[in-house]
């Protein structure tokens, strides 16, 4: 009775808080549309320019392959040092130049007849324009030499497939992360000021005399924001699911699961944040500097883990987002691949562990005293 009284208390103040409502619900919704649609690792659309030495008909047929592809807005420049300049200027990201000797050389095993420049002040968009370019001159180059009967001196045959995500839709890839990001706002940042909340307004004094022992005083205000934070999960999976197409392979009782895990990290980690910080403001701006921003970098969330340095990737092993975003792609693009999936959940275990005790020790350490 004493931890359903707690329990209730701490519903009605979160009824009677509307910001964390708001960060439940209302937040997934402003970062899945932000996400969803305003940010793209897509490369679509890509302005090329095309300077084109000796037309004919060789060279149209190459260009109208680029005319007709998704990736590219081709543009003809009448000289190398037309395109060069519009480069310059960030008017297009990179150039063919197809020089005259371009039929002439065609299959010859000479030096290849055409140049390609590229804009690499943003280095990723660069390696992408310059794969798109080559994949798409290989592929012109193969189908001439069906179409005239001989044979493309390329010592390996490649041929491509594309798992768990074919479209190559960043969307898909994105949208399953932020899950995990949503939760630990939602678990982390709210809880960080349950307690500094009530040292604040000085009711704390007041909860320490009645009959509540620590465990159920702690119990009593996690047990709602677990709710409210799992509530959330569901609507950003059914937002995720619905409104942009993600497709979903895994089970569901594994997503409940490994959820429920990291809701409980992600609480552990804002309660320690709420018992050390006796101030709101001083816990939101912690709790947003000590989980969001290393859920965000160094999750694998956007930037992959395997590519960081030695030393930072052996850092990514403490930030609990690490794991379940790992999950949640598996459990969205590839289904149940229960060592991934295992794994994760030993990581997050052996995370709820130690910041329990951790905890534990604070709360019966003197910090309410």
């Amino acid at each position: 009775m004493r931890l359903a009284g707690m329990i209730r208390k701490e519903w009605l103040q979160i009824l009677r808080d509307p910001s964390s409502i708001a960060i439940a619900f209302l937040m997934p919704v402003v970062l899945l549309f932000l996400f969803g649609y305003g940010v793209s690792l897509d490369a679509k659309d890509i302005p090329l320019g095309f300077v084109i030495d000796s037309p004919d008909g060789n060279t149209a047929s190459f260009r109208a392959s680029f005319d007709h592809s998704d990736f590219f807005r081709p543009k003809r420049f009448n000289s190398i040092q037309d395109a060069q300049q519009a480069l310059a200027e960030r008017r297009i990201d990179g150039i063919i130049w197809l020089r005259s000797n371009f039929s002439s050389q065609l299959l010859s095993g000479l030096d290849a007849p055409i140049a390609i420049r590229v804009n690499a002040v943003d280095a990723n968009q660069a390696r992408i324009t310059q794969g798109y370019i080559q994949g798409a001159w290989l592929s012109w180059l193969s189908q001439y030499a069906r179409q005239h009967g001989r044979s493309l001196p390329l010592p390996v045959a490649m041929e491509q497939r594309v798992w768990f995500n074919a479209a190559l839709i960043s969307r898909h890839y994105l949208v399953p992360g932020l899950v995990a990001i949503i939760m630990t706002l939602t678990g982390s940042l709210l809880t960080a000021m349950v307690v500094a909340r009530e040292w604040e307004r000085g009711t704390m004094e007041a909860l320490m005399v009645t009959p509540l022992n620590m465990r159920e005083m702690l119990v009593g205000k996690l047990v709602p924001y677990f709710f409210l934070g799992m509530g959330g999960m569901l609507f950003t999976v059914a937002l995720a699911v619905w409104q942009f197409d993600v497709p979903f392979r895994g089970s569901f009782l594994a997503l409940l699961g490994a959820s429920a895990l990291f809701m409980l990290v992600a609480l552990a980690l804002g309660l320690l944040i709420s018992i050390v910080s006796r101030n709101q403001f001083v816990a939101g701006q912690v709790a947003i500097i000590v989980t969001f921003l290393p859920a965000f970098i160094l999750s694998g969330f956007i930037f992959d883990i395997n590519s960081m340095p030695a030393p930072i990737q052996m850092v990514t092993h403490v930030v609990p987002a690490r794991y379940l975003v790992s999950i949640l792609q598996s459990l969205f693009l590839a289904g149940d691949v229960w060592p991934v999936y295992w794994a994760n959940m030993g990581g997050m275990g052996v995370l709820l562990v130690i910041l329990t005790l951790v905890v534990r020790r604070k709360a019966y350490k003197g910090t309410f005293d």
